[in-house]
């Protein structure tokens, strides 16, 4: 049973960096909520996932035994709430960020970088031109 929730942790982390590498907002937002859920489904894994006793503790006895341990699901729940609040929020912020800008193309949306001769704001490097690497002998 361990081996099926590495593997559906895996694919899940693998799935969501797939999408949040990738130029549209929205697969953006759904990645990173698959990758809340990838952490959510490995805290999971933390409890005795094959017991199926509950956690109670029989009268006369100190000890759980072989029950599931109640934490990680507890922790697993909150964070899916959480979670769950946060991809709304971002969901709204990129409903409106799309419709501010026109576009949802995540290469497009840098207009919004401070132009050139701003004195407080870096500015953006020009076009096809990366910092420097390896940096340039004599001086910086």
């Amino acid at each position: 049973m361990i081996w099926v929730l590495a593997a559906t942790v895996w694919v899940t982390v693998a799935a969501g960096v797939y999408l949040t590498l990738s130029r549209d907002v929205f697969r953006i937002v759904i990645g990173l909520a698959m990758l809340g859920a990838a952490a959510n489904l490995l805290l999971l894994g933390t409890g005795r996932i094959g017991s199926a006793l509950p956690a109670v503790v029989p009268p006369g006895q100190t000890l759980l035994g072989e029950a599931a341990n109640p934490l990680p699901q507890a922790l697993v729940l909150t964070a899916i709430v959480i979670g769950f609040a946060l991809v709304c929020i971002s969901l709204v912020l990129m409903l409106r960020l799309i419709r501010d800008a026109g576009t949802d193309d995540a290469l497009a949306l840098r207009h919004a970088e401070p132009v050139v001769d701003d004195p407080v704001k870096p500015p953006l490097p020009r076009a096809g031109c990366d910092p420097a690497w390896p940096p340039q002998e004599g001086g910086r």
